[in-house]
């Protein structure tokens, strides 16, 4: 007998909590309404992005890939790039961290950059990068590993084209070195 009122008494929550549910659903999807017809503040590229998990996931995967790439990498032709990719790698966790920090920056996150080696710019990436002479063709090739990096998350189009904007916005800092 106390089975069956245990059971009875279930069937009657489970049924009480999806009349509940029920109506709760009806009554966000009338606050949704409302919601639409305001205009609702545009998410941030930080945001969009999934925020700095995702960001340091795509980070990690494109240092990793850099390092292994045939023109910017361990087989580059630049000595400077190809010494760094070789012999300095203890040093890319680090690197990984202040990148992750950089774009969390530059997308509007909650982050800030300082560059350790500051510069004429806010940033400072003329000086971080004045040693490895990277070209405009090794910069190239880096904005293009950082687009396959982007494809491997299936980063939709319109984050991949910020982000890549925002990166080749800087392209005359890093650079500067090589033409000199």
């Amino acid at each position: 007998m106390t089975q069956a009122v245990s059971t009875s008494i279930t069937r009657r929550s489970v049924v009480a909590g999806l009349t509940l549910t029920a109506a709760s659903v009806a009554v966000l999807a009338g606050t949704d309404n409302l919601r639409a017809n305001q205009s609702m503040p545009e998410k941030s590229l930080y945001e969009r992005l999934g925020g700095v998990f995702a960001i340091a996931a795509v980070v990690d995967h494109f240092s990793d890939a850099v390092v292994k790439n045939p023109v910017v990498g361990q087989q580059s032709k630049n000595p400077q790039l190809r010494e760094w990719h070789t012999k300095n790698l203890e040093r890319l966790p680090g690197l990984k961290f202040m990148r992750t920090l950089w774009v969390c920056d530059v997308a509007g996150g909650p982050f800030e950059f300082k560059a350790t080696k500051p510069g004429t710019t806010p940033l400072g990436l003329e000086e971080a990068h004045r040693n490895l002479r990277i070209s405009s063709e090794e910069f190239d090739e880096v904005v293009a590993e950082l687009g396959r990096t982007l494809d491997f998350f299936k980063v939709p189009k319109r984050e991949k084209d910020e982000v890549l904007a925002a990166f080749a916005a800087h392209k005359d800092e890093v650079t500067a070195a090589s033409r000199r």
